[in-house]
């Protein structure tokens, strides 16, 4: 006889589908009423759209202003919301196009990417594109091909806009330096900015420091242009600005190819209108003001357009302070009857609350050094000889046998390409089947270059590592003791010093050892 078992249902009302968490992103590339009313009605969409869905969840609306869409890093609300998808927030972006996302190509394809590899897609809503369902990346690299390359057409078109109007002097100023005000036409001095102007210039004729006077401003609790404090390079640029004697020079930074915005050095041309507006300085007096900062400039070593110092002192950017990572600054301390100098942690300086560490004296310092190589004179058989040796007995055969595998696995890769490209123009395989496995293979390829490049940094810094070994003990050898401080042997074998404590110090030395000293 058969038997008949029955199965209850199961009840629907416990059973919940869990909702899509949706984050939309807007961006307009510039700040005026058109442009922001287009944003209002891009994060107004996108709101009730994302609202309307029953199976989604409104997880956060994110937008940039007046921002372009040519670098990732320069959007603070795109790189918000990247985060907030490695927090696991959000489970799908929606955007408008793949041109308002990113009009660089490879910033687009490396974001999706990224996301995908977060298991998070991106729905494009004019292409409907879905990220998650997509057959190949070809399309969208395609597509946003074409927005960058609509961007650079953009650029260029403004560029030679901009260069005419640089040409025939009618250029305008909309964000006047500090002293000016904008009109809408054109840049009108600001009285009381003007006096502070006149102010700064005649205290650098004076003979006084741009740090003194950015000083001196500050503790008045006069705002700089932004509202924000003074400081010795903002009175230099100040110095070196034009603007103030009434004259004009367009054209003093340009953007490169990758959007990339650098000083214009003569790379391109420039266009100098003279008196273009009210003057502040007369020319006399800013020629006079340059003349002095350059003179300063000379006197303490300091050059334009490279790092601060000359190599003035061998401790300088070598010093790290231990509790806070911070580099020390060089400071003079003045006593009843006697100066000495002193280094002092920079995030010490500014807050101590921050970072307690002290500061240490530049001669105990310099003690400490020459007490450190000292010992190195007297034991080096002891320290350098059989550490050379394990350097020596490193093994180096396994990376280089690894970089030669690479290589075949390259040119087995390079092959692969060249036969799958021959396939699909014979008709053999079709396009969805070679985009799929043309972007496998290159992405192993991309993966063994990285590889490669990371065996030979290693190989490249085992052989300086040992060389500079091999360096200290020549000299150690020589079994002279020291007596003074060197600044170019401390150069020639320092990497930095850590500031363990006001008592003890720890030299890195380039050779790749760490010896602590006390003081």
């Amino acid at each position: 006889m058969k038997k008949v078992t029955k199965i209850d249902k199961t009840a629907q009302s416990n059973i919940r589908l869990q909702k899509i968490r949706v984050a939309a992103y807007c961006r307009v590339s510039t700040d005026s009423d058109a442009q922001l009313e287009s944003l209002e009605a891009q994060k107004s969409h996108y709101e009730s759209y994302i609202r309307t869905r029953s199976d989604w969840t409104f997880a956060g609306l994110y937008y940039d202003e007046g921002i372009t869409g040519t670098k990732k890093d320069k959007r603070p609300e795109l790189m918000r919301m990247v985060s907030d998808c490695e927090a696991g927030k959000i489970d799908l972006v929606v955007t408008k196009s793949i041109s308002r996302f990113s009009r660089n190509t490879t910033d687009c394809l490396e974001l999706v990417r990224k996301l995908l590899g977060l298991h998070i897609p991106i729905y494009f809503e004019k292409e409907n594109i879905n990220t998650g369902t997509m057959e190949s990346e070809l399309f969208l690299s395609i597509l946003s091909s074409m927005a960058e390359s609509e961007s650079v057409s953009i650029a260029e078109n403004s560029k030679w806009s901009i260069q005419k109007r640089f040409e025939n002097g009618t250029f305008k100023i909309s964000y006047p330096p500090y002293g000016y005000d904008w009109d809408g036409q054109q840049m009108t001095v600001n009285k009381e900015q003007a006096a502070i102007v006149k102010e700064i210039f005649s205290a650098v004729l004076s003979g006084k420091s741009c740090v003194a006077i950015a000083r001196a401003l500050n503790e008045r609790d006069i705002p700089a242009k932004r509202g924000g404090k003074w400081d010795a390079s903002t009175i230099r640029s100040m110095i070196a600005n034009e603007k103030y004697t009434g004259d004009c020079l367009f054209q003093k930074t340009y953007s490169d190819a990758e959007f990339n915005r650098h000083i214009n050095h003569g790379e391109k041309n420039q266009y100098i209108v003279q008196n273009h507006h009210e003057a502040i300085i007369t020319h006399e007096d800013a020629e006079a003001a340059r003349a002095m900062i350059l003179q300063h400039a000379r006197e303490k070593g300091i050059r334009a357009e490279s790092s601060k110092y000359q190599n003035r002192y061998a401790f300088t950017g070598k010093i790290i302070c231990g509790e806070c990572g911070s580099t020390f600054k060089r400071r003079t301390h003045y006593c009843i009857d006697s100066q000495y100098i002193a280094w002092v942690c920079a995030t010490h300086i500014e807050d101590k609350t921050k970072c307690s560490m002290k500061y240490i004296c530049d001669n105990e310092l310099k003690l400490a050094f020459v007490t450190m190589m000292n010992k190195l004179i007297f034991a080096h058989r002891r320290i350098l000889k059989p550490y050379i040796e394990a350097l020596q007995n490193s093994p180096v055969d396994s990376p280089m046998k690894r970089i030669q595998e690479l290589q075949t696995m390259l040119a087995a890769n390079t092959e692969k390409r060249e036969t799958l490209s021959r396939l699909m123009t014979q008709g053999i395989i079709d396009q969805v089947l070679y985009n799929r496995e043309n972007n496998f293979l290159l992405s192993e390829a991309e993966n063994n270059k990285r590889e490669m490049e990371a065996l030979s940094n290693n190989i490249s810094g085992s052989v300086s590592t040992l060389a500079s070994a091999n360096d200290l003990l020549h000299f150690t050898e020589k079994g002279v003791m020291l007596d003074a401080f060197d600044d170019e042997l401390f150069t020639r074998h320092v990497d930095r010093i850590i500031v363990v404590s006001r008592e003890e110090v720890c030299f890195e030395l380039k050779c790749g050892l760490s010896l602590h000293e006390r003081m």
